[in-house]
């Protein structure tokens, strides 16, 4: 008796066992089931990062676009970038830019202060640059102090070859309406502007 009673016992505990053992692997495959879902959701949280970078892609467009200058005029050794041109409250336009020497030697930008005597103490600058308003038929020279000195950038010691510099130049405002404009300087190509407002 004692021995058939240690046999079921056995047979019993073996079950149970057994039991143990399946419930433990179900246990186990719910777990690789919630892994599956972890691994997709982790997978949704990566596609929202890549949403994000698609984001970022849209707004790309936009940052390069504001970049873009507003003109570009290339004369013999030299490159003239027009960046801005702004209308001010106090009743001028800057415009602003940069200039690149492509020739090999150095670059004054003595021809562009022009030719009236008023300007010839200007040296090489932007002081003979104008805008014109080709349909209101108006041209607008660089203004000037009460010394014939250009409001405009100067160019001392001259450009080196590759050299890359700002500029900038103030004209009289164009009437409110009048939003395109041709800018002008020396024997550069004329470059056609868009005014706007300033902040």
């Amino acid at each position: 008796m004692k021995l058939r009673r240690t046999t079921k016992t056995r047979k019993a505990t073996t079950a149970v066992a057994i039991t143990t053992g399946l419930v433990l692997a179900v246990a186990g495959c719910g777990g690789g089931d919630g892994g599956d879902d972890d691994s997709k959701s982790d997978k949704g949280s990566s596609s929202a990062p890549a949403g994000d970078s698609g984001d970022g892609k849209d707004e790309q467009p936009k940052e390069s676009a504001e970049d873009q200058p507003l003109a570009e005029s290339k004369g013999s050794g030299v490159t003239l970038v027009i960046d801005s041109a702004k209308r001010d409250e106090g009743g001028f336009v800057t415009v602003s830019g940069k200039v690149t020497n492509t020739s090999g030697g150095l670059w004054s930008g003595g021809q562009w202060r022009g030719d009236e005597r008023e300007l010839q103490g200007n040296g090489g600058s932007v002081a003979g640059a104008s805008l014109v308003d080709s349909k209101g038929k108006k041209k607008y020279l660089v203004l000037r102090d009460t010394s014939g000195r250009c409001l405009c950038t100067k160019f001392e010691g001259g450009v080196d070859s590759g050299e890359t510099v700002d500029w900038f130049a103030q004209f009289p405002s164009p009437p409110e309406g009048t939003t395109k404009v041709n800018f002008q300087v020396g024997a550069m190509p004329p470059a056609s502007i868009e005014i706007s407002e300033g902040e």
